[in-house]
């Protein structure tokens, strides 16, 4: 999987760039979800997220819990 190598903290950008083949797409969803801001920069929220490891973010959009499985960058609910 290519975003495996975007798994690290500091790397939100890059990591949803890898998801969706396209950067500037990757940005528009990220001003839509509120983490970047017009000019290109990263909001508090995004910030916050950025900061996260991938696996800290699939366990927070699972709601805080959670089996993480790092193949798929899903969590598993008990």
């Amino acid at each position: 999987m290519v975003t495996q190598k975007f798994m690290g903290s500091g790397q939100l950008i890059d990591r949803l760039t890898a998801q969706v083949k396209d950067r500037g797409f990757a940005m528009a969803l990220l001003k839509k979800r509120g983490d970047m801001n017009s000019s290109g920069s990263l909001t508090p929220k995004g910030e916050a997220r950025n900061q996260m490891t991938a696996e800290e973010r699939a366990i927070d959009r699972a709601g805080g819990t959670g089996t993480y499985n790092a193949a798929t960058n899903t969590v598993k609910q008990y």
